[in-house]
């Protein structure tokens, strides 16, 4: 192959200039290469003049491969340059760049499940309302993207829903925890979730078999209900929802929770 001439992709230049993609990416953003512009989030690149323009600098990795810290807070508008990565998915949290693996079959099947009792339950005492699932994206104080696995938007929120994302906190956040994520979900994204004075918050860690449900207590999250293995969750906010969690847990939703 000669990479004076071919067009490469971010994962090609990556290897060839023994760089992280990440780096690529960052560089793309900052305007400090030039690139081919193919649309829908695609780029290519040709070596030589990458490196022709990176020849005055200095190329500094990052120490992570699952976050990367920018020289500036990273927006909304920066995240939609972003170049699809199959396997993983991209969030904004404070302005830094946080990418995971996507995520496994247990996380899908109890995030799947507890949907479908949550759109039971929403539909009946709010047919205005939506619930809705990753990937969408959800942003605010625009230096904020996140993809919750579940949120609830109240038919009073509907002003939030946009055509490509939601801008603003939703009533309910829900995220499942991966091995990966459970330091994110628990830490920063609880604090900006508060910030946000997002009402509601849970958790589900699968591997676990435990909800744990925050409510905005003065501006402060609160444990307001809980549960692990086959209790059955009467949430106090929620007037009617009963969770029994042994459901979540199967392979398959039964429709007598």
């Amino acid at each position: 192959m000669n990479i004076d001439k071919e067009l490469l992709t971010a994962q090609a230049l990556a290897e060839v200039l023994q760089l992280s993609v990440e780096t690529i990416w960052r560089y793309t953003r900052e305007n400090k290469i030039p690139c081919i512009e193919l649309g829908n989030r695609q780029y290519r690149y040709r070596a030589n003049d990458v490196i022709k323009a990176l020849s005055s600098g200095t190329v500094q990795e990052n120490a992570s491969p699952y976050e990367t810290e920018p020289v500036k807070k990273l927006t909304y508008q920066d995240y939609l340059l972003l170049p699809e990565e199959p396997g993983y998915r991209f969030e904004i949290l404070e302005g830094m760049l946080i990418k995971e693996p996507s995520p496994n079959v247990p996380h899908q099947r109890v995030s799947r499940n507890l949907q479908r009792i949550l759109e039971d339950y929403f539909w009946k005492v709010d047919p205005n309302g939506e619930v809705f699932d990753a990937p969408l994206d959800v942003t605010f104080h625009d230096i904020n993207v996140v993809q919750p696995d579940l949120f609830y938007v109240s038919g009073e929120q509907e002003p939030i829903v946009k055509e490509t994302r939601v801008d603003g906190p939703p009533t309910l956040v829900v995220e499942v925890i991966s091995p990966s994520s459970s330091r994110k979900d628990r830490l920063q994204k609880m604090r900006i979730y508060q910030k946000a004075k997002i009402q509601h918050y849970w958790l589900v860690n699968p591997q676990e078999k435990t909800l744990e449900c925050f409510a905005l207590h003065d501006g402060i999250y609160a444990l307001v209900a809980s549960g692990m293995d086959e209790d059955i969750i009467e949430h106090p906010d929620f007037d009617g929802l009963s969770i029994a969690l042994t459901v979540l847990w199967n392979k398959r939703n039964q429709t007598n929770y």
